[in-house]
């Protein structure tokens, strides 16, 4: 027991571990930050002074891989530069809250003001999930995260302040811009692998950064122990991204067979990121230039994941909103959508579970810290439903029936 930390002991209907088979009658012990049992009712511990939670089913806090904080209502990223940063902050605070009433105890931010709420989150000054924030996104000139309604003198300045984007061209000027974000204590490098579907000019099917750009980077990255996220949609930029050395496929559109086994062999990580799709078609509130975009590829990017688990890709769960407000299209508090939505691609509850949890910290490499399963010893990041998720998976996307969340072994939702 750590002296001054609360315990509790959640007993459960069910267990979900997040890897490996659900115990039926299942006890969690919480000692401050970490697990210190999981396993079945009947041979836990004794635990006398703990605060007793009782819970129809018990599951890891789940991991959000790929999120944006930037504290806009919009997906004009033109409008992005227009806004005070503390303004932006402000609202991304309360879109952190709303992650966990989601049930989100972890995020990858890939592109926004992560690197500075995770420490204030870190410190206590406002409650969020664990933040594994990557600073600014790297881009070409004229690519992804360029944005190119914006003289490019103005594009340059505004990213050379070191905002959520850094454009950066030659392997040379690759390598600074990482070591730019490591600098800020990024815990992940993203790069622009391939165009997008909210950047003007661009065709998701073509490559941007050169091998020997992507190479730099990785280099960097990988000798200060972080990986490469990659935003890959075509296959030219997924295949130059792997040769490089990035570690996770964010997107993945036109992922086929030779790439998606290139991805295996290699061990890389494809993040999902249906919610974003789905919101900006339900919704229609994209730029005009976006939506044919993204019509065209829908399908096929639902395909893409399909086919990267039938060769043995690992898979994990990424939403990609990053508007404020839970109201609004792709805001945050509707991260849990994701999982229905991969339910719809044919993948079992317990399946889709473990892309939202134990797989999380893989997209971190060696910066992934020990949670997102119920161990002993991991991080006592826990959330509890009024429900069976393994039935009804749908849950999982209703914040009001996530009925518990733990961040380090605190609750914070009751």
């Amino acid at each position: 027991m750590i002296i001054g930390m609360p315990v509790t002991r959640i007993d459960a209907d069910l267990l979900i571990p997040g890897r490996g088979d659900p115990i039926r009658n299942g006890t969690v012990v919480l000692d401050g930050p970490a697990i210190r049992y999981a396993g079945p009712s009947d041979v836990a511990p004794p635990t006398p002074n703990a605060t007793v939670v009782r819970t129809p089913a018990v599951l890891p806090g789940l991991w959000d891989a790929h999120t944006h904080l930037l504290g806009f209502h919009m997906f004009d990223l033109a409008q992005l530069p227009q806004l005070p940063v503390a303004l932006r902050a402000a609202r991304s605070t309360a879109d952190l809250r709303a992650a966990l009433n989601a049930g989100i105890t972890s995020i990858r931010e890939l592109g926004g003001l992560g690197v500075h709420l995770a420490r204030a989150v870190e410190e206590g000054a406002i409650e969020g999930p664990a933040i594994y924030a990557a600073g600014a996104i790297l881009s070409t000139t004229g690519g992804h995260a360029d944005v190119h309604s914006m003289p490019l003198a103005w594009m340059d300045e505004y990213s050379a302040a070191g905002a959520e984007v850094r454009i950066c061209d030659g392997p040379a000027e690759c390598a600074r811009a990482a070591r730019e974000q490591l600098r800020r204590n990024a815990k992940v490098i993203k790069v622009c692998a391939s165009g997008g579907v909210l950047s003007e000019v661009d065709p998701l099917e073509h490559q941007q950064f050169t091998g020997a750009e992507l190479r730099a980077v990785v280099e960097v990255a990988g000798m200060a122990e972080r990986i490469v996220a990659a935003h890959c949609h075509g296959k030219p930029g997924i295949m130059a991204a792997l040769e490089a050395g990035a570690r996770t496929i964010e997107h993945g559109t036109f992922l086929d067979e030779e790439s998606a086994d290139a991805m295996r062999e290699t061990g890389a990580v494809l993040v999902t990121t249906r919610t974003i799709v789905h919101e900006i078609l339900d919704s229609g509130a994209a730029p005009a230039f976006a939506l044919p975009k993204l019509e065209a590829v829908a399908d096929r990017h639902a395909a893409a994941i399909q086919l990267a688990v039938e060769r043995g890709v690992t898979v994990a769960m990424g939403s990609d909103l990053g508007v404020s407000g839970a109201h609004r299209p792709a805001g945050w508090g509707r991260n849990g959508r994701e999982l229905p939505l991969l339910l719809r691609l044919g993948f079992t509850p317990l399946q889709v579970i473990e892309m939202s949890t134990a797989t999380g910290p893989e997209t971190l490499g060696p910066q992934a810290p020990r949670s997102g399963q119920l161990r002993e010893g991991f991080d006592a990041d826990v959330i509890t439903v009024d429900g069976d998720p393994l039935t009804e998976l749908t849950l999982l996307a209703d914040p009001a029936r996530i009925t518990g969340v733990w961040r380090a072994g605190r609750r914070v939702k009751v």
